[in-house]
């Protein structure tokens, strides 16, 4: 069977195995399907409409030309009911498109029964979030009740209640007359049209039309040949038993939508949305505003709230910390903790880059190589069961090899002697050892490590008894080249901040005068220094940036930076200001951003590739693909090119690590954690803080190396915002970290 979705350019076209286990009584929580294929394909023409194929997996490219993108081949999804999934995996590898295609129920064997509700990350062609548009900025209702109504559809709710109400009771008086001549329906036809939803039995034919599903397409044409049939039905034709039989469905039907709008249930669907929404650092007062007046990150936590207030079967949240600060990430961790205290813990699948924050997930789900690989663990004991893995099977087959170049040895020697000497019965024995030895040579021990069974662990056709030992080989490791920043020709510090102020100017028409935003703030920064800068939104640290990298003037104090000084600065909004980019100009590449900016010359091409493809962006990536097309991950990378071509001296990174997977932010840190120049880091990334600025390393290793600290001493300070005001945490991270989880477990408990 095989599914698919068209947006404009776009198909994904999914099959899979299908299977009767446990068809009578499915658990919606779980998921078991096998032989999964999922494929992405993309037509050149934005009015081109994907259509199925119903001979195989893979879409025929044919006149169309269109592109094909093997997302997964013959993979196995499997999850279990309760269970918290972490998806890791590079970016590119398709991890969006396996969470749509499962939210969606693109798949076939994810049984429409099932609710999903899925929190979406950025998508590159659009510059907003597909949650963000979810809450338009137009929209005036006020954010609680924007939440209840899209958890709940409270409106749609209330508007089909009205209209059954207006004629049950009604019918009830006199049947089997019309209601109300002005009425446009009967209880017969407002009970078909409610035993279908609007459309539902058109679009489910149309639907399985598109996906060659021949047996459910016969189920859906009788659905609607049935519903016509009933609808068709003029009022003499109705009898009397059928109406009132009707008409008590119809009063039944009317029962269950009061009890979804039952004003105690309400009341207690607005208490748990006040709690989320308290929980995501929302106030009282922000909560009454209307959903036009929030920002993105705004409106992305009140999304963030919806999807949570919902009663689903399967949760799925990608990158759902993008625009939370550290309090939301570790209340978020906790909330999602505490799900399995419930009866019916939905199931969860996570994306996120925050290594600390999957450590919540009790399993992980592999995406690479086209195939689902499956671990019951964190992400740390994953990688160091793979590290001894790999070493097991390295020695394993090394010490395997000696050995069968022995026993080789030993028959082609018994085959010369027995040739001279014309035995019969060594050349026999040389061949039989020689068979056994083609047939039976390799892994002696099951995936779980018992006895190797050749039925059991085996399956399929293959030419000999015995699987090789394959060692696992790794991808290639993501690079990070970082230029080392030119000399500075006589010492002194790069930036120096003397008790420094800043306020916003006086408001010209009401002439108030606006609170301190950062206030006696001193700070110095040299050569080598690692400088984090934590906080809660809100507590001036964008605008500290903004004065670091000379955005803004300080009103008071002094500001004082090297003569010399170059400065790298990533801003938090770089990718949505690439995105608005790319859409303005559709042709412009990478490679060709670069090349303008940078006034460079057919010389330097060669330079600016070198660059790209260091951090990420090789080849025809940088020079082919249009930046509208790049991932999140991918344009992180073309600013941090952009940054780093002047080879400067300092970087002044705010929230890097957003849109990137997580191999590629270790690779991020390991690279920033031994650059010579200095580095002041803003995120809520508490690994990556810890990696870069307190030079944290592997829990194999030391936190730093003694020839490191005799070589390159270095300046390690972590400081804290709040209220516009700085101090130094001599504890680090976890000292922030501590005082938070005091206010996360009030938040929970109340």
């Amino acid at each position: 069977m095989t599914s698919m979705e068209a947006e404009s350019v776009t198909t994904i076209l999914c099959t899979s195995k299908q299977t009767r286990f446990n068809i009578g009584t499915p658990n919606y929580r779980e998921l078991d399907i096998e032989g999964l294929d999922i494929t992405v394909t993309s037509k050149p023409s934005s009015k081109a409409k994907g259509t199925s194929s119903t001979s195989g997996k893979k879409v025929a490219k044919g006149k169309d030309r269109s592109e094909a993108t093997e997302v997964l081949d013959n993979a196995t999804l499997r999850l279990k009911a309760g269970q918290r999934y972490a998806l890791v995996g590079r970016n590119g590898s398709g991890k969006s498109t396996l969470l749509k295609a499962i939210a969606q129920k693109l798949i076939p064997g994810v049984p429409e029964e099932t609710r999903i509700v899925i929190l979406q990350q950025t998508d590159a062609e659009d510059v907003k979030t597909e949650i963000v548009s979810h809450l338009p900025a137009a929209n005036n209702k006020s954010v609680i009740e924007e939440v209840i109504e899209r958890a709940t559809a409270k409106h749609e709710v209330q508007r089909e209640l009205e209209d059954e109400s207006r004629f049950v009771p009604g019918c009830r008086e006199h049947p089997p007359i019309r209601c109300s001549s002005k009425l446009p329906k009967d209880p017969a036809r407002a009970l078909a049209e409610g035993s279908v939803p609007e459309g539902q039995g058109r679009k489910t034919a149309e639907w399985r039309k598109r996906h060659a599903a021949r047996k459910a397409l016969i189920v859906a044409e009788k659905m609607v040949a049935d519903f016509d049939t009933l609808y068709g039905q003029k009022d003499e034709e109705i009898s009397s038993e059928t109406l009132a039989k009707e008409t008590s469905e119809a009063a039944e039907m009317l029962a269950d939508l009061q009890l979804l709008v039952e004003p105690s249930k309400m009341a207690d669907v607005e208490s748990r949305a006040k709690k989320l929404l308290t929980g995501l650092g929302f106030s009282e007062t922000t909560m009454l505003k209307p959903v036009s007046s929030l920002s993105g990150g705004w409106r992305m936590r009140a999304s963030l709230a919806s999807a949570l207030l919902q009663e689903t079967d399967i949760l799925i949240l990608d990158e759902p910390t993008n625009f939370l600060d550290l309090l939301g990430i570790l209340w978020l961790q906790r909330y999602l903790m505490a799900l399995e205290e419930s009866a019916d813990p939905p199931t969860l699948i996570l994306v996120s880059h925050d290594r600390d924050f999957i450590s919540l997930c009790t399993d992980l789900l592999i995406l690479r190589n086209k195939g689902i690989t499956y671990f019951h663990g964190d992400l740390p004991t994953y990688e160091a069961a793979q590290g001894e893995k790999k070493i097991h099977l390295t020695k394993l087959k090394e010490a395997q090899d000696k050995q069968k170049d022995h026993i080789q040895q030993t028959i082609q020697k018994n085959m010369r002697e027995g040739k001279a000497k014309d035995d019969q019965n060594r050349i026999r024995q040389a061949k039989s050892r020689q068979k056994k030895l083609d047939d039976r040579w390799g892994i002696e021990t099951s995936a779980r490590g018992g006895r190797f069974k050749l039925n059991r662990d085996l399956a399929g056709y293959h030419f000999t008894n015995r699987a090789e030992i394959e060692i696992p080989q790794d991808e290639k490791p993501v690079s990070f080249v970082l230029p080392e920043p030119p000399d500075l020709r006589f010492p002194g510090a790069l930036i120096s901040l003397d008790k420094t102020s800043f306020r916003y100017p006086k408001n010209p028409k009401t002439k108030a005068v606006s609170p301190m935003i950062i206030q006696d703030v001193t700070l110095s920064i040299h050569m080598g220094d690692r400088i984090g800068i934590i906080g809660l939104n809100g507590g001036g640290k964008s605008t500290l940036i903004k004065l670091l990298v000379g955005e803004t003037k300080p009103t008071s104090g002094t500001l004082t930076l090297h003569p010399r000084l170059k400065i790298g600065y990533y801003s938090q909004h770089a990718v949505e200001k690439l995105q608005e980019l790319g859409v303005s100009e559709p042709d412009l590449t990478a490679l060709a951003l670069l090349m303008k900016e940078m006034a460079s010359t057919e010389q330097d091409e060669g330079r600016v590739r070198a660059l790209l493809g260091s951090l990420g962006l090789p080849g025809r990536l940088a020079s082919d693909v249009p930046i509208r097309k790049l991932s999140g991950g991918q344009l992180v990378r073309l600013e941090l090119a952009r940054i780093l071509w002047p080879c400067p001296h300092c970087l002044i990174l705010d929230e890097a690590t957003t849109h990137l997977d997580y191999e590629t932010v270790t690779a991020m840190r390991e690279a920033l954690r031994d650059w010579e120049g200095a580095i002041v880091v803003v995120s809520h990334d508490r690994w990556f803080v810890r990696g870069v600025v307190e030079g944290h390393v592997d829990d194999e290793r030391s936190d730093l190396s003694d020839e490191e600290e005799e070589t390159a001493p270095r300046r390690r300070l972590v400081y804290r915002l709040r209220g516009g005001q700085m101090s130094e945490l001599t504890g680090g991270v976890q000292q922030f970290e501590d005082g938070l989880e005091k206010r996360v477990a009030k938040l929970i408990d109340s």
